[in-house]
């Protein structure tokens, strides 16, 4: 990857406003977020730090599209079982419950960096994640999870679970959640080990990699020395035998 090709992807992306329904980074994955967009070979593309969610569905639409659904609450923390009450007050259509946990897609400069984000992300416990490369060279890293959940909870408006199930449905919710918040703090420092490693690792190569070209210059200048020398040897001994056959030629 040309690398004045992918800073000018990232500025691009970077600048461009936010056109998410809250507009912003969420709160909890804002210092991830500002840490990898503070990477020379990395910046985000989307992201979102996990959220529970009702939303009301077009009842006959087989394929549930954003554009057929309203979200009826949705919360990027803990929530109660009044606000999912509340929620379904709201609904003429299809509700449904669900928990969607941490994703972020980052755009990477090479794929080895790909990997090393990849790596970080599958330890600390981001088993969906993967790596994509598009046609354009464009290196895509998306830090994904499976542990979601998403149960329907009425029909035309009918709501079919009893208030007991409701408490226990956000209770479920609500474990994720903080399950979900362990392994984001989790994937922080594990990021910050990993590229803490990979730079002092570059630094010891390069060091290494100047210190073999400076015994390389070394050897070659001492090699050169040897061969002045060498030749200097010879040509004295060559003008001293020209001196001696000089003093024959006069002898006789």
């Amino acid at each position: 990857m040309d690398g004045d090709t992918f800073q000018q992807w990232k500025n691009q992306c970077l600048n461009k406003c936010d056109f998410s329904k809250k507009g912003s980074v969420d709160e909890d994955i804002s210092h991830v977020v500002s840490f990898i967009n503070s990477q020379e070979r990395y910046f985000t593309t989307s992201s979102c730090s996990g959220r529970i969610i009702l939303f009301d569905a077009v009842s006959d639409c087989p394929d549930v599209q954003k554009q057929n659904c309203s979200w009826l609450f949705v919360t990027h923390q803990k929530c109660q079982r009044e606000d999912v009450v509340r929620g379904l007050e709201k609904s003429v259509g299809d509700a449904t419950f669900k928990f969607e946990p941490f994703v972020l897609h980052v755009q990477c400069k090479q794929l080895d960096d790909a990997q090393l984000l990849h790596t970080v992300a599958i330890n600390s416990g981001f088993r969906n994640s993967g790596i994509t490369v598009g046609k354009k060279g464009k290196i895509i890293m998306a830090v994904r999870s499976t542990h979601c959940l998403e149960v329907p909870l009425s029909h035309r408006s009918h709501v079919f679970v009893t208030d007991q199930y409701l408490d226990f449905l956000v209770g479920v919710a609500n474990q994720k959640m903080e399950e979900n918040l362990k392994r984001i703090q989790r994937f922080s420092e594990c990021l910050h080990a990993a590229l803490q490693a990979h730079e002092e690792k570059c630094s010891l190569k390069e060091e290494s990699d100047k210190k073999t070209v400076y015994r390389r210059r070394r050897k070659r200048t001492q090699d050169d020395s040897v061969t002045d020398s060498s030749q200097n040897t010879q040509e004295h001994h060559e003008n001293t035998e020209e001196e001696i056959d000089c003093d024959l030629l006069f002898l006789s």
